[in-house]
């Protein structure tokens, strides 16, 4: 996004753990929109240091298709870090804390909060629990909560 270009036209994402590791470790074809949005920069994605710890907690999971090792790890952070934006963000108002929904999977509450402070305008999620506020009538997030497919389809929509 050029300087000239007004701040309204960047899309702010928040990105749960499992569509980070769909971009880093998996290179999944889902995350390409996310990807080629935050490249073009008409998207950022911000983390935070509960959301960042997570991460580096996951990364370090033995997995079956995948185990990363030491460096493969740090690899996966040091791109992370580059490519998204620390949510340098205060204490949110006590109205706005009253807006934001429970989440039935405590653990993943802090993407909700994260997606608040930072103002985002999607989070993007593979989670059930998270997906699931997105389909409440009485508890939806003051932001739109998609799966990597949803926000593909969202950016190929003409805007309204």
């Amino acid at each position: 996004m050029s300087e000239a270009e007004p701040a309204s036209a960047l899309l702010r994402l928040v990105l749960d753990t499992n569509v980070w590791l769909d971009w880093l470790v998996f290179d999944d074809p889902a995350t390409a929109p996310i990807k080629a949005a935050v490249a073009a920069g008409t998207a950022a994605v911000f983390i935070d240091a509960a959301c960042g710890q997570e991460l580096e907690r996951v990364l370090a999971y033995p997995r079956r298709r995948k185990t990363l090792d030491a460096a493969a790890q740090s690899a996966c952070l040091a791109e992370c870090l580059r490519v998204a934006r620390a949510a340098d963000v205060g204490a949110p108002a006590q109205a706005t804390i009253a807006l934001l929904p429970l989440c039935s999977d405590t653990d993943d509450q802090k993407f909700l909060e994260l997606a608040r402070d930072c103002g985002a305008d999607v989070l993007v999620t593979r989670d059930h629990a998270l997906l699931e506020l997105a389909r409440s009538r009485d508890r939806r997030p003051p932001f739109r909560i998609l799966t990597p497919r949803q926000f593909e389809e969202a950016l190929r929509a003409p805007s309204a």
